[in-house]
């Protein structure tokens, strides 16, 4: 009986240890995630700005100066 005691224990222990770690683990995970979106939202931002300049400037509809079609 005591050694059945003895090896449940371990197991919860075990369990605790692999529960602790998966939680870190989850933790940067989502931090990652939110660094992500952030850099995700700036470049999008700055895509807007670039599609909003070209609008603006005639965009690439335009031909170059030197065509001659």
């Amino acid at each position: 009986m005591e050694e059945r005691i003895e090896r449940l224990e371990n197991l919860v222990s075990l369990q605790d240890r692999t529960i602790e770690k998966l939680s870190d683990t989850v933790y940067d995970q989502q931090k990652q995630i939110t660094d992500l979106r952030k850099v995700v939202e700036r470049l999008a931002g700055k895509l807007r700005d670039i599609d909003e300049a070209l609008d603006q400037s005639g965009g690439v509809d335009t031909p170059p100066p030197h065509y001659n079609g």
